[in-house]
């Protein structure tokens, strides 16, 4: 286990910001320069289907630019699979979409669809990609995770980080630290994310065997009133606070 819990910083938001007045302005490269500057152990962007927010431009850019790691969230379609085999990126997480979502409602179901992802996963580690797999703190998906041949899982953390109630975050919380114990158990390195923010993420990164957290919407909504620079500074520090050995308030 890595003793300091990577920080990815998800720039699509930046993207979403340019797209909805169709400028060349705020580039979503600039901001992933700026992230790593700041502390970013690497950069998370998900083009989509419908190229709302990251286009291809902006991929190609980064993986020649970036200093740290591109972590290409991307649907396991033909289309994006051979997009992956020209970029090359450090590391691919696989990702169910929707087009009419806002963003990823859930998990992948690995388990419903394994020989399309085994496939998947054969063919991106053949580009040498760490490939992850975005699902549900699921041992059934953990499980198939691992028949897939992934040598790593990045758990959805929604409804630990939507919950409205102490009881449903407890309930959720301890959804997730099984689920990380048990992915860990069967040899995955285990990733995080969706919905963290600055007052939820810490006790995640506390759960023993956590390897990175993936966050963007809440670190590109500080930027508005800090700077990016300093949100990504921010969630630093709160990640790095978990070192301790609390995992209950």
């Amino acid at each position: 286990m890595n003793p300091r819990v990577l920080l990815g910083v998800n720039v699509d938001h930046v993207a979403t910001l340019r797209q909805a007045r169709g400028t060349r302005y705020p580039d979503p490269v600039q901001a992933a320069l700026l992230a790593e500057e700041a502390g970013a152990d690497g950069i998370t962007i998900h083009p989509r289907e419908d190229r709302r927010h990251i286009q291809e431009r902006d991929v190609l850019l980064m993986r020649d630019m970036l200093n740290t790691k591109m972590n290409l969230e991307m649907a396991v379609t033909d289309a994006m699979i051979v997009f992956a085999e020209q970029v090359r990126p450090q590391c691919v997480c696989l990702v169910p979409e929707k087009r009419e979502e806002l963003t990823t409602e859930g998990g992948l179901d690995v388990d419903g669809q394994e020989a399309r992802i085994a496939k998947a996963c054969e063919r991106l580690a053949r580009i040498g990609a760490e490939v992850s797999l975005f699902i549900d703190p699921d041992p059934a998906q953990i499980d198939a995770a691992v028949r897939c041949g992934a040598p790593v899982v990045e758990l959805h953390t929604g409804e630990y980080a939507e919950a409205n109630t102490p009881e449903a975050e407890e309930k959720a919380f301890k959804v997730l630290l099984d689920a990380v114990a048990y992915a860990r158990k069967r040899g995955l390195i285990v990733n995080a994310g969706h919905g963290l923010h600055y007052h939820n993420t810490e006790r995640v990164a506390a759960i023993p065997g956590i390897n990175e957290l993936n966050i963007g919407h809440s670190i590109i909504a500080r930027a508005v009133f800090t700077g990016l620079k300093e949100a990504v500074r921010d969630m630093r520090s709160v990640i790095d606070r978990a070192r301790g050995p609390h995992l209950s308030p």
